[in-house]
């Protein structure tokens, strides 16, 4: 791969965003783009990351949550409703956690390796030919979502 190679598909991550709601995605896929944001820095190797996977009908499920929690908020409900089908518009959502640290500098510096975790895991979609793109939980939804996750408390 020349560098101009790995530009244009740095450069194309950035504009794709179109999903195959059709297409099937290989489970080993997922599992290997997860591997590839784990190998992002991580100085003080604290491990991170925490991925929760959902196809299917668990899609939904996580809708749900991420609209409840909205609700419980005081969203607007036209947000809610939109809340509760969008996971459903791609074949697979990755949810990606950050663990705690044992001190607010180490909290900081694990965020910081997730992030770069995620854009490997986005840059290796990319270059499987999957659309993918990075979203925020809504405002309010992180705990309810790790815990639908089954994640440790504390994981953002």
């Amino acid at each position: 791969m020349t560098f101009d190679d790995f530009l244009a598909l740095v450069v194309s991550r950035r504009t794709q965003l179109v999903m195959d709601q059709e297409r099937d995605v290989d489970p080993n896929l997922v599992e290997k783009l997860c591997e590839a944001a784990a190998w992002a820095p991580n100085h003080q190797q604290t491990w991170p990351w925490r991925f929760g996977v959902f196809t299917g009908e668990s899609r939904r499920g996580l809708g749900e949550v991420a609209a409840e929690a909205m609700k419980r908020r005081g969203d607007a409900e036209n947000k809610v409703e939109k809340t509760r089908t969008k996971y459903l518009r791609a074949p697979v959502i990755i949810v990606v956690g950050t663990a705690p640290g044992d001190s607010e500098l180490q909290t900081e510096e694990n965020r910081d390796a997730v992030a770069a975790g995620i854009q490997n895991l986005l840059l290796g979609a990319t270059a499987m030919g999957l659309g993918s793109f990075w979203s925020s939980c809504p405002k309010g939804a992180n705990d309810d979502v790790a815990r639908h996750c089954g994640w440790d408390p504390g994981t953002t």
